[in-house]
């Protein structure tokens, strides 16, 4: 059955419309029920400006419903996902405040770093989301929280969170890597979406340690410039801990 959306039977008057061309400025005749046209000036393909995209932005069966979707939609729909990400994860750790506490400032620190770095946004804070995730099964089966019990066991419980809200396969897949070395990162060869994560991280856990802990400021200088995977969390990392540096 049809979306009544987009069904042509509940059509009204305008649903047959002409639309700019964003590169070249030509009329281009859509279909109410048009993702995407070709303008026949440019060749440029552009989204439908008139087309409703809400429930497609989140719904698991959003391409069987209107066909392969444009990578405009796409980004959306991963934005979108990150906040019922986060509503599963605050399920999933009911009344474990401390963790659900430090997995939100993890994200806030992720959301920006990957904006001055560049970073997938959507992938950046679903794993900032999901990346303790482990924890209760580390526990559960091995009574600790260790790093290695975390890896290990928090992919699977990703994977299930984001498969039933439907997220993409290649989501799902870069998600659980991260969370499966997110205190380990390899030598060459990391994404700038697991460096934004893992700095983001690193951040919190100073945060919380350095409250019990507090550190000279020679071995906090060594640490900032030794621990950290990109320029903008090592700088924010500096206007937290060390001020006056941070300000240089």
């Amino acid at each position: 059955m049809k979306c009544p959306g987009q069904d042509s039977r509940y059509w009204k008057p305008g649903a047959i419309f002409d639309a700019k061309c964003p590169k070249c400025g030509s009329e281009v005749e859509f279909f109410k029920d048009d993702t995407t046209r070709r303008c026949k000036n440019c060749g440029h393909r552009f989204l439908n400006p008139a087309m409703d995209f809400g429930c497609a932005s989140y719904c698991q069966y959003a391409e069987q419903c209107i066909g392969n979707l444009p990578p405009e939609l796409i980004a959306q729909k991963q934005d979108l996902l990150k906040d019922r990400v986060a509503v599963e994860m605050k399920r999933y750790f009911r009344n474990d405040f401390r963790r659900i506490a430090h997995a939100t400032r993890v994200a806030r620190y992720a959301e920006q770093i990957g904006r001055q770095e560049g970073g997938n946004l959507g992938i950046i804070l679903t794993a900032a989301y999901l990346h303790d995730i482990g924890i209760k099964e580390a526990e559960r089966k091995y009574h600790s929280s260790a790093a290695r019990y975390q890896e290990e066991e928090g992919p699977p419980v990703a994977r299930e969170i984001l498969s039933s809200l439907g997220a993409r396969e290649e989501m799902i897949a870069e998600v659980c890597d991260i969370v499966a070395h997110h205190h380990h990162p390899r030598s060459t060869g990391e994404s700038m979406n697991f460096k934004c994560l893992y700095d983001a991280d690193r951040i919190v856990n100073m945060e919380e340690d350095l409250k019990e802990h507090p550190l000279t400021e020679d071995k906090l200088t060594r640490i900032l410039e030794k621990f950290f995977l990109t320029g903008s969390g090592s700088q924010i990392a500096k206007e937290l801990f060390l001020p006056q540096e941070g300000k240089k």
